[in-house]
């Protein structure tokens, strides 16, 4: 017998990287490290036994009996940190949000802490800034010291926010949306934003020139808008059957966070920089059963911006999208901007996208100041009503906020798309734009349908595209050479 826990545990980890996942039976599975590198969807399900499940102590702390009052109106940030803290101080277990409508500021999780909403329970989160002390966090893949997330964690471990009730952060036109500088939002000449000189420009400054992140201090003044829901730093954690609505900025965000599943989640968002879902510098992250309905990105895998990206220099990988369903957005599955430290490994399936207000289904962006290598990523099994732009987006010239080129000049290679079907395809079916000395490569379509669709595709440097039984406007496409 080896007595030895740590040693025990890195057998485990050893067995399991080989693929020799022994069953109950004491069978072997058939499927090896080997199978797994010809065949990536075998990969992903390598990777999803990989990852942990979140448990928690049967224990209840009922935010009420903590002072919690269910007015809507009456501030309870202090009676949530009271059943969080007394919770997690017990061993951890549930903190039970029940029906009704309670106001709060920032709620910020501890390890082996499950944030549980009942079915009518709504949080509504304060629209005054001052509910949100400044803590370390990203905007727009920077990091800074800025607005706590709405909800936030960080360093911690088996962590979770579940139950059928909703999450409101209560933004409009009114109040953080109008700090975008949008003209849609609600701004008009005279009123201050993130856009002003002294606010975005002075940050993205900052991290290109070095300076560290305890030094990049923003709040209040700098109209950096929060993120809903950060889990910074973290490993094992859980969000499920919640909706979510009205959020100021970007909604999920799990950044150098590992070993996360988001499931059964509603996202009903559409104010500035909505992206449904941003893991960065993230690993094993499952993103399932979801439905996004969003003012940006559905999701938006992202690896950091420019300098402060190529610092970090963790790539997120082992991205697993199944079974979502996206409605508006700029895109369904979106890779980049923020991409500087890489991503691989993503894989999405049988996931359905239609609307009008749907741009791209499937979106790699990024630029030579982004740079980064993107590569191996696996989509099958979509079903596609309409979307505006394209089906299949790849572009290495991605400009946003002025001038984007630098000396980082990026990569995009080995995408595949399979058993996919489009009703109505917009512009294009395919739109990949590289650079001569580093072109988009490795591009597969198999058995994919488009239709009414504009034009057939928009390829500048682009090595190695196969169209395999693919059909455009019930034409059968021939491979590029």
């Amino acid at each position: 017998m080896i007595k030895n826990k740590s040693i025990t545990s890195k057998w485990i980890l050893f067995l399991a990287t080989m693929g020799v996942l022994v069953t109950s039976c004491g069978e072997k599975n058939t499927v090896t490290s080997s199978d797994a590198s010809n065949n990536p969807w075998k990969k992903m399900g390598l990777i999803i036994k990989s990852i942990p499940q979140t448990k928690f102590s049967n224990k209840i702390y009922n935010i009420n009996d903590f002072g919690a009052v269910a007015d809507g109106k009456t501030l309870n940030t202090i009676a949530f940190q009271k059943a969080i803290k007394e919770c997690a101080a017990n061993g951890g277990g549930q903190v039970l949000v029940p029906n009704g409508k309670y106001l709060t500021g920032a709620i910020h999780l501890e390890s082996n802490v499950n944030l549980h909403l009942e079915d009518n329970a709504e949080i509504l989160f304060s629209l005054n800034p001052k509910d949100y002390p400044i803590v370390h966090t990203s905007w727009e893949g920077t990091e800074v010291m800025n607005y706590s997330p709405l909800i936030y964690a960080k360093n911690k471990t088996n962590i979770a926010i579940t139950g059928k009730g909703t999450l409101n952060g209560q933004a409009d036109n009114t109040n953080w949306w109008i700090w975008s500088g949008g003209k849609n939002y609600g701004w008009k000449k005279g009123i201050p934003s993130q856009n002003d000189p002294a606010n975005r420009e002075v940050l993205v400054d900052m991290a290109e020139k070095g300076i560290p992140v305890s030094e990049r201090v923003f709040g209040d003044g700098r109209y950096l808008r929060p993120n809903f829901i950060e889990f910074f730093e973290c490993n094992t954690a859980l969000i499920k059957d919640i909706k979510i609505i009205n959020s100021p900025f970007w909604i999920l965000h799990p950044i150098k966070t590992n070993n996360m599943i988001i499931d059964g989640v509603t996202v009903n968002s559409h104010g500035p920089n909505n992206d449904g879902c941003d893991p960065e510098y993230s690993q094993n992250i499952i993103i399932k059963n979801c439905t996004f309905n969003t003012g940006d990105d559905c999701i938006a895998i992202k690896a950091g911006r420019d300098a402060d990206g190529r610092r970090v220099a963790i790539p997120s990988k082992n991205i697993i999208v199944q079974n979502c369903k996206m409605i508006d957005g700029h895109g369904g599955v979106v890779i980049g901007s923020e991409i500087s430290a890489g991503v691989n490994n993503v894989f999405v399936e049988n996931c359905v996208m239609d609307s009008p207000n749907l741009d791209r289904v499937i979106r790699i962006k990024t630029n030579s100041k982004r740079g980064g290598i993107i590569e191996d990523i696996f989509v099958r099994n979509l079903e596609v009503g309409t979307v505006k732009e394209c089906v299949l987006k790849l572009n290495m010239f991605y400009n946003v906020y002025g001038s984007q080129t630098g000396n980082f000049i990026p990569t995009i290679r080995n995408v595949s798309l399979e058993n996919v079907n489009v009703k109505n395809g917009g512009k294009y079916s395919v739109w990949a734009e590289g650079y001569e000395t580093s072109p988009v490569e490795n591009i597969t379509l198999k058995n994919v349908k488009i239709q009414k669709v504009d034009s057939l595709y928009l390829l500048k440097n682009v090595k190695n595209i196969k169209f395999i039984d693919t059909y455009v406007n019930n034409k059968k496409v021939e491979s590029v050479k």
